[in-house]
């Protein structure tokens, strides 16, 4: 019997169009690598069911009998296969409740887990991602949120004309419009009394290069966390100014006398606390892109919010671009994750509440939990070229074999979350989270 690797359809968001497997990718796997693509049929995945079927997969409903199944985001508990073989974004590693019961049922039904998250190399850099995508798309529509809500404050700025990502027909289209808008700025200059317009960058990871890819089509300063407050006396009208924000800027040793060591930081976060509240007037927008569990300190804290909003005047910061998208985690004013189709709501300081639209009285916050399916074709193309060399190991494992006994390179063996019903050592972390999910609320 061939090896086969199946794609399921999403069906979790009517947004997410993504594919791990462009078409491309599959020809080379059944052609070069012999192995059986099947795809179950969608009229919403970004590449068309024939363009699957010239490159030689297999259109079926029932994709149950490959050896691994495929797809990009949670599969609903409803929709698994008892003893099937999983490879999606499982977001079950930080114990996550909304999807203890998918955990639950994939033990229940004596299936294997693999997460895209876990596949990582020696050092713990993750091999398989979307984060640079999650960072153009966040950006683009963080430009977009400053425009609405300084319109809203008939404060008229080139950043008006912009629309999110998913409204472009792709990156290159989206990339052009910031352009357009950057040399607006560049000519004519922002508005008297609103520069200087600073956008922070927590994080230099993937999600962050994204970021930065996409300012890098406006004009723009680079600025040290340390000289930002040095920019207000005099600030060019004809620029937006951009800094970077590294652990060093954000956390602080809770010991006084202590220096700042960064292993000792990600080994014993409790000894750390967050210094980044000093940095909060400075900004226009903050972009969080950064990893966070409830083990670290918050980026920001509601209480921090309020301080900054109850000052004289209106403070500066406009939007949180919340590219992390873990609700009440770094981004404390984070109450609840949206879409693409209204990612924007404003944080109220006084009540607590998510507020519709752009302006009120606090900051907008995107919060949008799959900002790269708002660039679909290059997020799939990517993604699929990082997968290509994983996908025939998968295809021919025998995932009947014991754990220890499974012939998998150790990226793949570290991404195993269940296997063959019960969590490996790993991950047995997760019983507690799974035994909390099951008391009444």
């Amino acid at each position: 019997m061939r090896p086969s690797i199946g794609i399921r359809r999403e069906t979790k968001s009517p947004w997410e169009r993504r594919c791990p497997v462009t078409p491309a990718l599959a020809r080379r796997l059944v052609e070069s690598a012999g192995i059986d693509v099947l795809i179950q049929p969608s009229a919403r995945r970004v590449f068309p069911d024939g363009d699957f079927t010239r490159a030689g997969a297999r259109l079926v409903t029932d994709i149950g009998e490959a050896n691994v199944v495929l797809g990009v985001k949670e599969v609903p508990p409803e929709q698994l296969t008892p003893g099937a073989t999983y490879l999606f974004f499982a977001h079950v590693v930080k114990g996550q409740p909304p999807n203890m019961p998918m955990l639950r049922r994939i033990m229940e039904l004596g299936c294997t887990l693999v997460d895209y998250e876990k596949i990582v190399d020696d050092q713990g850099r993750r091999l398989v991602f979307f984060g640079r995508f999650a960072g153009l798309a966040g950006m683009v529509d963080s430009l977009w949120a400053l425009g609405r809500r300084l319109a809203g404050e008939a404060i008229r700025t080139p950043l008006a004309q912009l629309e999110p990502a998913h409204a472009y027909p792709g990156l290159e289209e989206a990339k052009a419009a910031v352009r357009r808008a950057g040399d607006r700025i560049a000519s004519s200059g922002l508005p008297e009394g609103l520069p200087p317009v600073v956008i922070g960058i927590a994080g230099y990871g993937n999600v962050a290069r994204g970021v930065r890819e996409i300012l890098a089509e406006l004009p723009t300063r680079e600025v040290a966390p340390a000289d930002l407050g040095g920019i207000h006396a005099s600030p060019s009208r004809n620029c937006i100014y951009q800094t970077t924000f590294t652990e060093q800027d954000i956390v602080a040793p809770r010991d006084p006398g202590a220096p700042f060591e960064l292993t000792d930081y990600y080994g014993r976060p409790e000894r750390y606390r967050s210094t980044f509240e000093r940095f909060l007037p400075h900004l226009t927008v903050l972009m969080n892109c950064n990893y966070w569990d409830a083990r670290y300190p918050r980026l920001v804290t509601v209480d921090e919010l309020r301080r900054l909003y109850s000052g004289e005047g209106r403070p500066r910061l406009r939007v949180i671009g919340d590219i992390g998208c873990d609700v009440g985690g770094a981004v404390e004013c984070n109450v609840r994750a949206t879409g693409p189709a209204d990612p924007v709501y404003v944080y109220d300081v006084a009540t607590g509440a998510a507020e519709p639209g752009f302006n009120g009285n606090g900051p907008a916050v995107l919060a949008v939990d799959i900002l790269p399916a708002e660039l679909p074709v290059e997020a799939s193309e990517e993604f699929a070229k990082a997968l290509a060399p994983i996908l025939p190991i998968l295809a021919r494992a025998d995932f009947g074999r014991p754990l220890e006994a499974l012939e998998v390179p150790p990226e793949i063996g570290r991404a195993i979350i269940v296997h063959r019903g019960q969590l490996t050592p790993a991950y047995a972390y997760l019983e507690q989270h799974l035994q909390t999910a099951l008391v009444p609320g």
